[in-house]
């Protein structure tokens, strides 16, 4: 089965003119092309067009997107990765509009407010989940501690660290340095030296956090500050880097 452009737009609620751009980037491509010339578009093509508006709504800029699109071959997987963050942000919003409500109410009648209730929702320790989710609650206690532990300057001096880190990933990123290179694994190996004040990094741990600076935009826009594909180029080099040093 296939649709024109014209039905795609349509029921994407977008506009020819945006898949039009989207096939000239290399974004989507359609499956066909009819005899007048017009573009038609297999289930295929729907489920991609479906993975790109997912990571427009997440932040992504387009070149941000053909580089994802492009390390994640296995649509399955990466299909599973958008639901979560999806399911994850339906949860927190469903919190924010219950705790609205509840303030509603309650200083409608007069109730006394309870802050639990008022600042559900808005929960700053969103990063405590998924630390606990993928490294267990040892890893996230861990470093909460360590962190908790610094002082103003050393807390300034990790943060500088990665920002000198982060800017070094952009230029060689767009000096064209291949992620393989003599130059990028000095960057990676810098990279896990700045991860190891905060936990021993396994090969996995690595292999892990440089999939989530790609899947996850929070994560990847330290990174992909300029849509450039530097987040997919700092997970390729962290790849290769744990894959020929690290051990698990």
């Amino acid at each position: 089965m296939e649709w024109s452009i014209q039905e795609i737009a349509r029921k994407a609620g977008t506009t020819s003119r945006t898949l039009r751009h989207y096939g000239d980037l290399g974004l989507l491509a359609p499956s066909r092309l009819g005899s007048n010339g017009y573009r038609y578009y297999d289930q295929d093509a729907l489920v991609r067009l479906q993975r790109i508006l997912l990571l427009r709504e997440l932040g992504l800029s387009l070149p941000a997107i053909k580089d994802v699109l492009e390390g994640q071959r296995d649509t399955a997987v990466a299909l599973r990765a958008h639901l979560r963050l999806l399911e994850q942000e339906q949860e927190r919003i469903g919190r924010q509009i219950a705790s609205v409500r509840t303030t509603l109410h309650k200083t409608q009648e007069g109730m006394e407010l309870m802050a639990e209730e008022v600042f559900d929702g808005f929960d700053h320790t969103a990063h405590e989940r998924e630390v606990t989710e993928r490294w267990g609650r040892e890893a996230y206690e861990e470093g909460d501690r360590w962190w908790r532990s610094l002082g103003e300057a050393e807390k300034k001096a990790f943060q500088d660290e990665h920002e000198a880190i982060a800017r070094d990933w952009g230029r060689a990123r767009q000096a064209g340095v291949r992620a393989d290179s003599d130059a990028a694994q000095e960057i990676a190996r810098r990279h896990c030296a700045w991860l190891s004040t905060t936990v021993a990094p396994s090969r996995s741990y690595v292999i892990g956090l440089g999939e989530m600076y790609v899947a996850d935009p929070r994560f990847g826009k330290n990174y992909d500050r300029h849509g450039d594909g530097t987040a997919a180029f700092v997970r390729d080099a962290l790849t290769i880097y744990a894959e020929h040093r690290l051990s698990d």
